[in-house]
């Protein structure tokens, strides 16, 4: 695991738990480490508040260079900021202060996402969701609105393809949240939420998804 904190009183006790969790952690402080050290990472807590430069370009330079889960730890609470991320290709975010047990869990759950996803077997990923002018392809993780490919987190592309199994049903949000993020996810609905905007800007029109009002939400079959 990489953190990547400048903050001594943040970075040391933070690194210290993770260790006796039984984690491998390699400490930076500056974003050009950050990007120097991606090498054999399995998961990155990035600290957006770098002396060097600033966190949301680390997190899309790391982004353009690899796959791995990238965990923002901010003090930017606002809607906003938490769209921005996701967009900038961020998996979760933890607001600060936040309790040392949740940000275990938020982890965790992670990790068991991505491996799930790694032990996915061919056949379940080979074939491509085609609704309307949207094309989901499962085996190469690309998405295309009229023929122009867009750029998809892997958790965005995760609930796109979700939302695609059953083009206009209503899809509820704890089923949602339970196989999208984890059964066991206890983090705050709202992260749903701020996919789901992401994903409506990124296809270009707010209208490919619906929200069905006290339900969940819908992938439209027309656009």
């Amino acid at each position: 695991m990489l953190i990547v904190e400048d903050e001594d009183a943040i970075s040391e006790p933070l690194t210290e738990g993770l260790e006796r969790e039984g984690f491998l952690v390699t400490l930076v402080k500056t974003g050009g480490a950050a990007i120097a050290a991606l090498a054999n990472i399995d998961l990155v807590l990035l600290d957006l508040g770098l002396p060097d430069v600033d966190g949301a370009d680390v997190c899309r330079a790391l982004r353009a260079q690899s796959d791995v889960p990238i965990i923002v730890l901010t003090a930017r609470g606002d809607e906003l900021d938490r769209v921005l991320l996701l967009e900038l290709g961020a998996d979760d975010y933890v607001v600060k202060p936040f309790g040392f047990r949740e940000l275990v869990a938020r982890i965790r759950a992670v990790r068991r996402r991505v491996d799930a996803s790694s032990d996915a077997t061919p056949p379940e990923r080979s074939s491509a969701r085609t609704v309307g002018a949207l094309t989901i392809d499962l085996r190469t993780r690309r998405v295309t609105v009229e023929g122009r490919e867009i750029t998809l987190t892997p958790k965005e592309f995760d609930l796109l393809a979700r939302l695609a199994e059953d083009p206009g049903a209503a899809v509820r949000r704890e089923q949602i949240i339970q196989e999208v993020w984890d059964e066991h996810w206890w983090g705050p609905t709202k992260t749903l939420d701020v996919h789901i905007a992401s994903l409506r800007k990124k296809l270009g029109d707010p209208r490919w998804i619906s929200t069905v009002r006290g339900v969940g939400y819908r992938l439209e079959q027309h656009a």
